[in-house]
C-alpha cells in the first residue's frame, strides 16, 4: 500500500515515531507521502525523510490554513525549497472555508501561484478543500492543461463532483471519513473510477472507525482499504493493487 497523505512529522508522533513507522510497514505500507504545512513543519518533515529515505517522502507547499496577510513570506520559503531540490508533489495547497473565511481571496491567490509552479515543474498537486470543494474544482478547471494533475485529498463529495475531478485527470484521496456512517460514502465509493482512487489517512487527524477520535496513523490504512473494498465488493488484494498502481503513477514513484 502507498499512504498518500500523512503528517507523521507532527508533534503528535514525537514520542513514538519509530513504532508508528514499524506498524505501518507491518501492515504493508511501502511509502508514506508527507504533505507540508508551512515554514514551521519543514525541518521536522525533511529530517524524517532523511532518516527514512526509502519509506518517507516529503512534498512542499503552503497549507491554506497557514495563509494570512503575510503569505508572501511563506511562499518565498516554499519557492526557495522547490528550486533547491526535487519533491514528488506541491502540497498541501488549496482552500479552507471551515474555520475562517477572512483570507479566502488570499487562499485562492496562493493556490493559483503554487499550482502554476507545479505545472512548470510537471509535478502533481495535493489539494486541501474543506467546505470549499465546488470552489476548488472550479479553480482547477480554470487552470487545466495537459500537464496538470494531482489529488483532491480527503474526498467526501458526490458522484457528480468526483466525475468532474476525474474528467480533469485528477485523483480522489480516500481516507478515514469514508468509514464514517454519516458521511454517506458507502453510496459514492462504488461509483468511483477504480483508476483514480488513492489511499490516505491524513494522520494524525480523521482516524477511521473503529479508531475514530483517537490519533490516526498510517497503519490504519488497511482498515480504510478493507472498508473501501467492502463498499466496492472487490477483494482487499485487488483494491490495494489498483490504488498502489494509481499512487505510483500520480507521484511518479519508480522503486
Amino acid at each position: 500500500m502507498i499512504e498518500t497523505h500523512a503528517h507523521i512529522y507532527a508533534e503528535q508522533f514525537k514520542e513514538d515515531i519509530s513504532e508508528v513507522l514499524e506498524r505501518a510497514q507491518e501492515v504493508g505500507v511501502q511509502k508514506i507521502i508527507m504533505p507540508n504545512i508551512d515554514h514551521t513543519s519543514i525541518d521536522a518533515m525533511l529530517e524524517l525523510e532523511h532518516r527514512n529515505p526509502s519509506l518517507c517522502i516529503a512534498t512542499m507547499g503552503l497549507h491554506p490554513c497557514s495563509v494570512n496577510k503575510h503569505f508572501e513570506k511563506e511562499l518565498y520559503v516554499v519557492e526557495e525549497w522547490i528550486n533547491k531540490r526535487p519533491f514528488v508533489a506541491i502540497g498541501e495547497i488549496g482552500t479552507d472555508l471551515y474555520w475562517d473565511k477572512t483570507f479566502k481571496d488570499q487562499q485562492i491567490e496562493v493556490f493559483k501561484i503554487q499550482a502554476d509552479w507545479a505545472k512548470k515543474l510537471k509535478k502533481p498537486i495535493i489539494i486541501h478543500c474543506r467546505e470549499s470543494l465546488d470552489l476548488t474544482i472550479d479553480l482547477v478547471e480554470s487552470m487545466k492543461d495537459q500537464e496538470f494533475t494531482g489529488v483532491f485529498h480527503c474526498f467526501n463529495g458526490t458522484v457528480e463532483q468526483a466525475q468532474r475531478i476525474v474528467d480533469m485527470g485528477f485523483y480522489l484521496g480516500l481516507g478515514g471519513v469514508s468509514t464514517f456512517k454519516n458521511a454517506g460514502m458507502d453510496k459514492v465509493v462504488p461509483e468511483l473510477d477504480a483508476q483514480r482512487i488513492v489511499l490516505e489517512t491524513d494522520s494524525p487527524y480523521l482516524a477511521p472507525v473503529p479508531y475514530r477520535g483517537k490519533r490516526n496513523e498510517p497503519s490504519y490504512l488497511n482498515v480504510i482499504a478493507q472498508k473501501l473494498a467492502d463498499y466496492r465488493q472487490v477483494s482487499l488484494t485487488d483494491l490495494i493493487e489498483q490504488t498502489t498502481v494509481n499512487a505510483r503513477k500520480l507521484f511518479q514513484l519508480h522503486d
